[in-house]
């Protein structure tokens, strides 16, 4: 596994909280998340590294999404 940093579009709510919506991949293609199922402060213990964690949905699929310092990141194979 590997930590790889991506781009995300992140809806901000009024009362200050951060939604991602999309994750944009290294190599541009797009996936949209259908559900933020879980958010909490977590360490990934495959990559490294820790932040908040968001258990999403995609395509049917649950991942893990990381924000870490401002940046967001995903453990990939």
């Amino acid at each position: 596994m590997r930590k790889v940093f991506v781009d995300v579009v992140v809806k901000f709510t009024k009362d200050g909280q951060k939604i991602p919506l999309t994750v944009i991949w290294e190599d541009g293609k797009r996936f949209q998340i259908d559900k933020v199922t879980d958010v909490r402060r977590a360490a990934s213990l495959k990559v490294g590294g820790q932040g908040m964690r968001y258990r999403c949905r995609i395509n049917g699929k649950e991942t893990f999404l990381w924000l870490e310092d401002d940046r967001w990141f995903v453990e990939a194979k």
